[in-house]
């Protein structure tokens, strides 16, 4: 191949480079899985309530989260999937049954929404001590605490209860990716995302996403040992047309949860993996259930 034939196809490539480059940017605000402040008003437009957003800084890191209801309720307290913000759990929060039965607090994990949006982290103890302190607040007059945790959301709760557990008082594992063994091998493609100049074109929530995800399977197995530290009741809610969590997670949670007060395994044959958004009676159920 000769200099002016490369030339070209150098040129047609950086050509390309940039193309991809302002739609990742386009792509980027398309794909924040956040809502504006105009939308989140107009979704409570008629509602004598509304979430109220609070940033505090942990450890350096801003993290941001909503919270809505009576101060005096238990707490149900959401933690996103992969990628997602706090408005995942947006039609919860205008449930006013829910809201005469419980406070309900979203938040953004660290990488997503108002959270350091595109820097996502791998460990899981490190997220866990960034959500300690809103847990440990919402707890300071001794509510009773409810986790919710849909998809990686899972095992963020199950690694919280591990580790904090005097501020835990239920579990709800809502499809969630838990073990080790059922994680698909998707380094393929995952490896080469982490790395520039692919990276810069990737959406700031599926960076942040491609950031977690890829080291998900060795922070599950350092969770282990200590699944039999888990003594509170805990539900699990898994599809069985779930094609992004093995449905068989649901399995591992069963086998594992061996100290764990109550365990109730809801599985539904037809249901795929965005539970929260198809089915989110099985949810709320599960909330009310011996509150």
């Amino acid at each position: 191949m000769n200099q002016t034939k490369m030339l070209k196809i150098g040129k047609r490539l950086l050509i390309a480079y940039i193309i991809l480059f302002i739609i990742s940017q386009i792509l980027s605000s398309c794909f924040s899985f956040r809502m504006s402040q105009q939308e989140i008003d107009k979704a409570f437009t008629g509602f004598k309530q509304k979430p109220i957003q609070h940033q505090i800084e942990v450890q350096g890191t801003k993290m941001n989260f909503a919270e809505i209801g009576n101060d005096s309720l238990p707490v149900a307290f959401f933690v996103h999937g992969s990628p997602g913000s706090w408005t995942a759990f947006i039609d919860f929060m205008k449930d006013t049954v829910l809201l005469k039965k419980v406070k309900m607090v979203s938040v953004d994990r660290i990488g997503f929404g108002a959270s350091e949006l595109g820097d996502g982290e791998k460990s899981l103890q490190t997220q866990v001590d960034l959500l300690k302190p809103i847990v440990a607040y919402e707890k300071r007059f001794g509510k009773k605490i409810i986790l919710i945790g849909h998809s990686l959301g899972g095992p963020v709760i199950a690694k919280m209860a591990m580790e904090y557990p005097s501020l835990i008082d239920k579990l709800i594992i809502v499809a969630g990716s838990i073990a080790p063994d059922l994680e698909p091998n998707e380094k393929w493609f995952r490896i080469p995302m982490a790395f520039s100049p692919i990276r810069v074109l990737i959406p700031a929530s599926f960076r942040a996403s491609n950031d977690e995800i890829l080291f998900l399977k060795p922070e599950l197995e350092k969770m282990l040992p200590l699944w039999k530290n888990i003594r509170q009741p805990v539900i699990v809610i898994q599809g069985g047309k779930d094609m992004l969590v093995n449905p068989k997670n649901a399995d591992f949670a069963q086998k594992m949860l061996v100290n764990s007060a109550k365990v109730e395994i809801i599985r539904v044959d037809t249901m795929n993996h965005f539970v929260p958004w198809s089915h989110p009676f099985l949810i709320k159920k599960a909330i009310s259930s011996e509150l």
